[in-house]
């Protein structure tokens, strides 16, 4: 464990570190117009975090200590038929939880 001085020292250096990586960005561009190309890419950003975030639970889930499950790569491919399929991100994200659920009530 760290100690409390270490930690008061620590965090509010992190904190102003965060702050200025921030500023540097939207502080220094936030009046001026961003090129064509840089706002098409920031488009897709939002869209890759989640995929970004939930493939290494479908590949190598900590659960079945690192193996690919069926259960999950079934539920993962559900969720991406909904979506493209619905075009709604909430029906994908409930389509695949029920799948995943059901799979694995089922498999065990």
């Amino acid at each position: 464990m760290i100690d409390k001085s270490t930690f008061w020292i620590v965090l509010p250096a992190l904190a102003l570190g965060t702050y200025a990586i921030r500023f540097s960005f939207l502080g220094t561009l936030g009046t001026r117009p961003l090129p064509g190309w840089l706002t098409r890419s920031l488009r897709y950003t939002a869209v890759a975090v989640l995929p970004a975030l939930v493939a290494p639970g479908v590949l190598w889930p900590p659960a079945t200590g690192g193996e690919t499950d069926p259960a999950r790569l079934a539920a993962a491919l559900v969720t991406l038929a909904v979506g493209v399929v619905t075009r709604s991100t909430m029906a994908a994200i409930l389509a695949g939880g029920v799948t995943l659920y059901a799979l694995l009530a089922t498999l065990g």
